[in-house]
């Protein structure tokens, strides 16, 4: 059966346009054109735009991907994260021992082969980070990356495997190898100097995990990692926007210095999203305080952030247009995972994981490889 979506403004490309009708068929955007003959979806003036990919969630319908690195959990954190437009995510596990490692990535690899809905992969947050900035990760749980671990992190067939490392807690040749075994590395809980950021950039890191989040800063004489991800055009950066982890104001400056495709939003999403209660971390009681979670101590322990939140928060904190921020939520993470030609985009050919929002950017529909949610 052929869905044609029309009256709206279509997102393609990073604008918006207006009288294109988008056909879906056999879960994929069959052709965009004028009059198309299908069940029709009338859109009513609203926007249709590529699903949000969401490169860092921990957990969402009360599920800790820690505690329970099963594909019953990935299915129901990716349930909670639907309601609020989220059609591609990675499930994230925050640093923890190898074994608790290989069956969170073994759990991802059955998701993707049971057809889990939105799982592109799997993103493995430590342990090979700074102590000196692991925030709330367990300081048991750091290690070193050596050629056993670059093994057992990279063992995931299908999908995407994002690493978040510290680049100064090991050397270049070890990202390289992880490079070149297909993981995709970003930079995060890390104390590099501008020099070894840029020494990791060069061997094979393009990301920045919460960037300014638990990185050594922008120095007047030490850039700095977050020097080097505002210096490097090959670099992308995950920001938290919910106006608690970073400044509004820091926000804006680090996309003038690149520009806003250079960055893409996440929520660092924890089991409260969807759900709201309390929970415990790794022995610790976290709750939710103004938006975002924190221990007892006051510490950041995630966000209580969705992407459509995310997504009216770039435009209201951040001064960006609807489409740029609309595009930081899907074309610019997809093209971070290597998925830029099959997600995040509304053309022919490409996976038809739609989000319809009114106006005011609330949303108003879901569909994961043309399928309603």
């Amino acid at each position: 059966m052929r869905t044609v979506f029309h009256n709206g403004r279509v997102l393609i490309d990073g604008a918006f346009r207006e009288n294109v009708t988008v056909a879906v068929e056999d879960g994929r955007i069959a052709a965009l054109g004028g009059e198309m003959e299908g069940q029709r979806i009338d859109l009513d003036g609203d926007i249709l735009a590529p699903g949000f990919i969401d490169t860092q969630v921990n957990g969402g319908g009360g599920v800790l991907f820690n505690d329970a690195p099963t594909v019953e959990a990935i299915a129901r954190i990716g349930a909670a994260h639907r309601r609020f437009g989220t059609t591609g995510f990675l499930p994230t596990l925050i640093s923890d021992d190898l074994p608790v490692i290989g069956r969170a990535i073994e759990a991802a690899e059955a998701a993707i082969e049971q057809g889990v809905p939105g799982v592109l992969g799997i993103h493995i947050e430590g342990p090979f980070l700074n102590v000196e900035r692991r925030g709330i990760h367990l300081a048991s749980k750091i290690r070193s990356l050596d050629v056993e671990a670059v093994g057992k992190v990279t063992r995931l067939r299908n999908g995407r495997t994002l690493v978040t490392l510290a680049p100064e807690r090991t050397s270049p040749a070890m990202i390289r190898a992880l490079a070149e075994r297909g993981a995709i590395i970003s930079a995060g809980h890390t104390n590099a100097t501008y020099s070894e950021a840029m020494a990791a950039i060069e061997a094979g890191l393009s990301g920045a995990t919460h960037l300014f989040n638990a990185m050594s800063p922008l120095g007047n004489r030490e850039p700095g990692m977050v020097g080097a991800v505002l210096d490097s055009d090959r670099v992308t950066a995950g920001i938290i926007v919910d106006g608690r982890h970073v400044n509004p104001a820091t926000l804006r400056i680090a996309i003038r210095a690149r520009s806003p495709d250079a960055f893409m939003l996440v929520t660092d999403a924890m089991p409260t999203v969807g759900d709201g209660d309390d929970f415990i971390l790794q022995g610790k009681h976290i709750r939710v305080e103004n938006g975002v979670c924190v221990d007892d101590t006051g510490t950041l322990a995630g966000s209580d952030l969705d992407m459509a939140l995310a997504v009216r928060n770039a435009v209201s904190m951040l001064g960006l247009a609807p489409e740029q921020a609309l595009t930081m939520a899907s074309a610019v993470p997809a093209r971070f995972l290597g998925l830029g030609s099959s997600h995040g985009r509304i053309a022919p050919g490409a996976m038809a994981s739609l989000v319809r929002l009114d106006s005011e950017l609330n949303l108003r529909g879901t569909w994961i490889d043309g399928v309603a949610v």
